[in-house]
């Protein structure tokens, strides 16, 4: 304890246990393949060289520390590959100056944790290749230089209760990647939670196995990098991503997401930043609900080639507020559950007909492109989807786009669809209203359904005029009868013509003007009115 020495190595030695506390070594420290039954007590050990435990094996005794090295600190590299500890390895405050190395390490026993908080790197972390802890991992607050490591590892959470993370690297800072593309099985919950990662997130191929809460927890944390969680992740729990800030891409394409056991939500991602893409397609399957609300895609959002299922709840992707350039929803099949896309705000949608899920809600979207371009009256059941009923947003976005692109004839079609949607929610004389105002003028969207009732009208009023002309009154002088302006100056209120001031029908003629008087005044009515309200649109 407190010895100072050039160096000591120690190779396929057992021990009882070995005491080097606050112990200085000028050049290496050496316990390679040594048997230990007992605790290695490194605390404040300082060596100028390497530490090296490769293939020792410890076995304390029960409630004990397996190896104790809080605050070493090491000037160049610290190696424990193959080493076999039977309880916790302490290497809390430790200091290694070049990388640390793992590999194919062991940490058992049910709380055999691995504490490495508040650990100083200056290179990387391996932790791969057969590495195995049955506790939590904790890095919490790590700052490594490099990459991490997590290559053919598995992790075996401690247990259920709150915190007990089968890897803890919230608030830690890595200068490289995180390295987990191959082999990872993680059986617990993980966190990154405020981590700052200068690299990328490489979890394919990783298998995420918490079914009671949230499998990996990255809320507000940085990645310089890509998220890469393709080539057949699988993960079961919750994927949060809340608020986190990815300078490149959010890549899922071929993964597996399931909820949590009695969960809704298998991917949470509101109020995310993404520098790059969001591929969340080509073979992703989700078992739950895909929540991206409130997130702002530099790039492309893509469920191009998704299975999204969401059977046990109410909605199976829900994207209100979201920015993104484009948004791909040319799913696999129709999705289970509703699609909400709210206020969602985007210069591009490409879908597929053949794949528009049964309930959608649009209102509030905002986009300027539709892709396929279909003609109105293919587009319009993709408005008539909303579970909450009719919304004239829908309509109008849906014409602006139609009209901007120089479909006016598809915009009226749209504009049109829109009144007759509305007609069902107002009360019985508005409806009638509104029936009158579609059947003559089109809601003032098809005028010339108006002036088409007009020339019928006096070619017909003209005709019965004409063989049954009307008896002039007063007392003269009277203007020469004329059956066609008689039956204009009846049809056109505010009008004055000369005739029907002149000459009055009887009898059964009677009806007759009745009838053009009154059609007349509901035909300028209407007319005005659908004028008014397509002067108010433009």
């Amino acid at each position: 304890m407190g010895a100072q020495l050039e160096a000591l190595e120690l190779d396929e030695c057992r021990l009882p246990g070995l005491r080097a506390h606050s112990a200085r070594f000028a050049q290496e420290f050496k316990a390679t393949r040594c048997t230990v039954h007992g605790t290695l007590d490194l605390r404040s050990l300082a060596v100028g060289t390497r530490l090296s435990l490769e293939g020792t094996k410890v076995r304390p005794a029960p409630g004990e520390a397996a190896i104790n090295a809080q605050s070493v600190a090491v000037d160049e590299s610290l190696w424990a590959a193959d080493l076999e500890c039977a309880g916790t390895f302490y290497l809390t405050n430790a200091r290694v100056q070049d990388l640390l190395n793992l590999r194919g390490a062991t940490i058992s026993t049910p709380r055999g944790n691995l504490q490495m908080s508040e650990l100083t790197v200056g290179g990387g972390l391996y932790m791969g290749r057969g590495f195995s802890c049955t506790g939590t991992v904790n890095l919490c607050g790590a700052s490594i230089g490099a990459s991490v490591e997590l290559l053919d590892a598995t992790l075996t959470g401690p247990g259920l209760d709150a915190g007990d993370y089968a890897l803890h690297l919230g608030c830690a800072q890595i200068g490289g990647d995180i390295q987990a593309e191959r082999g990872l099985v993680v059986d617990g919950p993980i966190t990154l939670a405020d981590t700052s990662i200068r690299g990328s997130i490489v979890l394919k191929g990783a298998r995420l196995n918490y079914p009671s809460g949230t499998a990996l927890m990255a809320g507000r944390a940085h990645v310089g990098g890509d998220l890469d969680c393709r080539g057949g992740l699988s993960a079961h729990g919750t994927v949060d991503l809340c608020d986190a800030r990815i300078g490149g891409s959010v890549l899922f394409d071929g993964a597996e997401l399931k909820a949590p056991s009695g969960g809704t939500t298998a991917l949470t991602a509101n109020g995310i930043d993404v520098g790059g893409v969001v591929q969340l397609g080509q073979g992703l399957t989700a078992y739950g609900k895909i929540a991206i609300s409130s997130a702002v895609i530099r790039s492309i959002l893509s469920f191009n080639g998704a299975i999204l299922d969401a059977a046990g709840a109410e909605e199976a992707l829900v994207c209100r507020g979201t920015t993104a350039a484009q948004l791909y929803l040319q799913f696999r099949e129709i999705p289970r559950g509703l699609i909400a896309l709210a206020r969602t705000k985007v210069a591009l949608i490409r879908d597929d007909p053949t794949t528009w899920p049964t309930s959608l809600r649009l209102d509030g979207t905002v986009y300027d492109i539709l892709r396929p371009p279909l003609p109105a009256e293919e587009r319009l059941p993709w408005l008539g989807r909303d579970p909450m009923g009719f919304a004239p947003q829908p309509y109008e976005q849906l014409a602006t786009v139609y009209q901007r692109q120089g479909w006016d004839a598809a915009a009226r079609t749209v504009l049109v669809a829109k009144q007759r949607s509305l007609r069902p929610t107002l009360a019985f004389p508005a409806r009638l209203w509104s029936l009158l105002q579609d059947a003559t003028v089109g809601y003032g969207y098809r005028p010339l359904r108006a002036v088409w009732l007009l020339v019928c009208l006096l070619v017909v009023g003209s005709a019965l005029f004409a063989a049954r002309p009307p008896e002039p009154v007063g007392g003269g002088p009277y203007p020469r009868f004329q059956p066609v302006i008689y039956t204009l100056d009846l049809l056109l209120p505010l009008v004055d013509l000369g005739q029907e001031r002149a000459y009055e029908p009887s009898g059964a003629m009677q009806w007759v003007g009745i009838v053009l008087i009154g059609t007349g005044w509901l035909l300028a009515t209407t007319v005005a009115a659908g004028a008014g309200r397509v002067l108010r649109r433009t």
